[in-house]
């Protein structure tokens, strides 16, 4: 079938790229116009307005978005929204926050366009190994897309699953990264302790290596791990700053909302806002408040140390 890909970033150009080596008829559109000439080469058609865009694509037409989250993705979606027509269909793959995504079906709704909601999984490794996609949006919408959903995911029987309505596509994929944000921080924190244990000269990379083979933990974060590990187990050169995205925090308001105990992604979403306190004034404010008490003495700041 044929699809306009808006957004050719590293995601949004990946699975353009996936799609056409599979047969798909790609037009492909990005703000800048260098970068929709880096995907001709693998027969992306270009485009270099929306109004372009449009016109190469046969009605009804498939719009696939691949903008970041929030008014660049609503600005985008709306502005290409005035060249469509009833019947016409888009798909929002960035990670919209899932009430948004519902908000942007009913003013879509009101001129006879389609919406679907796509989760989108994989990374830069989606190109090379497929996708997994979580899609929201009527049968009849998913029907639509369905040729784009099995050969953008790693089989097309696998990784992809119509979750329901509108909004539930963006609302597995939160609760997916809030996951992430839990099993990622559960193995930063079991590899921290083997680092520490510096009399027994635990080798990481090994361990990780051999963690990926038959144990009750092995996952493709560990195999990403090994690798890293491999090539630097001191990660000297990596900034101690995590950033966080929307659906950790929308997670956490969940499950504040339902009254459903979510300790583990909590806890990890906020081990990330540690990460970027700069300043560290709650542990400079404790430490402080221990010598108040106890006279325990207080380590003067790397700042003060190094003058």
């Amino acid at each position: 079938m044929e699809v306009g890909m808006v957004g050719l970033g590293r995601m949004g150009g990946n699975m353009a790229r996936r799609l056409t080596a599979r047969g798909h008829r790609v037009v492909g559109y990005s703000r800048t116009r260098a970068t929709v000439d880096e995907h001709v080469p693998y027969g992306v058609v270009p485009a270099y307005t929306p109004q372009e865009l449009v016109d190469a694509l046969t009605p009804p037409r498939v719009l696939w978005f691949m903008y970041p989250a929030g008014e660049p993705t609503e600005q985008a979606i709306f502005q290409f929204a005035e060249w469509l027509q009833a019947g016409d269909l888009i798909v929002n793959g960035a990670n919209s926050y899932y009430r948004d995504s519902m908000r942007y079906a009913e003013r879509l709704q009101e001129r006879g366009i389609q919406f679907v909601d796509a989760g989108v999984s994989g990374g830069v490794w989606g190109l090379e190994n497929g996708y997994g996609l979580m899609v929201g949006g009527a049968p009849e919408s998913i029907e639509r897309i369905t040729p784009l959903l099995r050969d953008l995911a790693p089989a097309p029987d696998k990784g992809w699953v119509h979750v329901g309505p509108v909004g539930a596509g963006h609302y597995a994929k939160m609760i997916h990264n809030g996951i992430e944000y839990a099993l990622m921080q559960a193995y930063a924190e079991g590899f921290e302790l083997l680092r520490r244990k510096q009399e027994f000269g635990i080798d990481l990379a090994q361990v990780a290596e051999a963690w990926c083979h038959g144990t009750v933990i092995r996952s493709w974060l560990l195999e990403l791990i090994a690798g890293f590990l491999k090539e630097d187990a001191t990660l000297r050169e990596v900034a101690p700053y995590v950033a966080d995205s929307g659906e950790g925090r929308w997670t956490a308001q969940e499950a504040i909302q339902l009254g459903s105990p979510a300790p583990l992604i909590t806890l990890a979403l906020h081990e990330r806002f540690r990460s970027q306190d700069e300043q560290g004034f709650q542990y400079r404010f404790l430490a402080q408040l221990r010598r108040a008490f106890g006279g325990h003495e207080v380590s003067p700041s790397r700042k003060e140390s190094s003058r």
